[in-house]
């Protein structure tokens, strides 16, 4: 990726590529659960419209890298164990259903915003 080289120390760089992915990966949570937030509340405004778009570049990116984040791919340059999750510090279970659920999430929350500007 962009800043992280090949180190003489692949642990540590896995660790902090674990670390990172797993923030960004709490903030989209964060960005779906406001859209769902905002929806429910009738808060349609800039805010929202951001975070939808940010969901939108989120999967643009993933289907940009076959359904796979950028951060599993680099992960990969530091580990041969490449099991769901190895990347990231999630239960396997999320790891694995990560995309189904908040793009189901994702939508319902759309749905919801649709909804409000429509009555």
């Amino acid at each position: 990726m962009f800043l992280m080289k090949k180190s003489s120390n692949p642990r540590k760089m896995l660790l902090i590529v674990k670390i990172v992915h797993t923030v960004i990966w709490a903030f989209f949570v964060l960005i779906i659960l406001y859209i769902h937030y905002a929806a429910i509340m009738n808060k349609i405004g800039i805010l929202l419209w951001t975070a939808i778009a940010l969901i939108v570049i989120e999967g643009i990116i993933l289907f940009i890298n076959g359904g796979r984040c950028p951060f599993t791919r680099l992960g990969e340059e530091y580990t041969d164990k490449t099991e769901v999750g190895f990347d990231i510090f999630l239960p396997k279970w999320l790891a694995k259903n990560n995309k189904i659920i908040f793009t189901t999430l994702f939508f319902l929350g759309v749905i919801i915003v649709i909804y409000r500007l429509l009555t």
